[in-house]
């Protein structure tokens, strides 16, 4: 069984700053949403943690596991997708620098390639990569912490959702996601773990 953290909020996060791979501090609440994570998780025998190489997942990952004796392994295809030119810019400063780059989104998330960084596309092999690399290490309950949009990605794996379904998930900084057997649950804020609709399109 997988389950799947987003990093807890951080200061970049309150100021409508992509990160990509770049990074900003963990907030208090960002702080609070780990340790209320850790007493989610208190009761679930884990395996092993992963953790994307950027700070903010990994302080999460640490805030999580502090009390408990899980093995933490740092995977780089976990990183975030990469914002290029977007990452630490406001919201007005990128609409000035790249006028385009919302209606190309709006067309095609998937496929438009941020400004000096990736797309959702040429990020997919990479999540693929990730989830390989866990699966072989053995069977058993894995927690995973990632990102917003890399954990598109690896849901979409997981779950053999399409491209357009993916892109419509979201990971609020309170959830905990659980992936079984092609099924999604979901805890919220330490609620019991519920099934989660997926994206459907006609």
């Amino acid at each position: 069984m997988v389950y799947l953290l987003r990093h807890g909020q951080t200061e970049w996060n309150v100021e409508g700053r992509p990160q990509g791979r770049l990074d900003s501090p963990l907030t208090p609440l960002g702080v609070a949403q780990a340790r209320a994570h850790a007493v989610t998780l208190s009761g679930v025998p884990l395996r092993h943690a992963y953790s994307s190489p950027m700070g903010r997942a990994r302080r999460t990952a640490e805030f999580v596991l502090e009390e408990r004796a899980v093995p933490l392994t740092v995977l780089e295809t976990l990183a975030e997708v990469d914002a290029g030119e977007l990452a630490g810019l406001l919201k007005a400063e990128r609409v000035n620098r790249f006028p385009d780059l919302a209606a190309a989104r709006e067309r095609d998330k998937y496929r438009t390639v941020l400004p000096g960084g990736e797309s959702y596309e040429t990020a997919s092999p990479r999540a693929a990569r990730a989830l390989q690399t866990i699966s072989r290490s053995g069977g058993g309950n894995v927690l995973i912490v990632s990102h917003e949009m890399i954990g598109r990605l690896l849901r979409m794996h997981l779950l053999g959702l399409s491209p357009r379904q993916a892109m419509a998930l979201s990971h609020p900084q309170d959830v905990i996601y659980r992936v079984e057997s092609g099924t999604l649950t979901a805890s919220v804020s330490g609620s019991a773990f519920a099934p989660v609709p997926l994206p459907t399109f006609h």
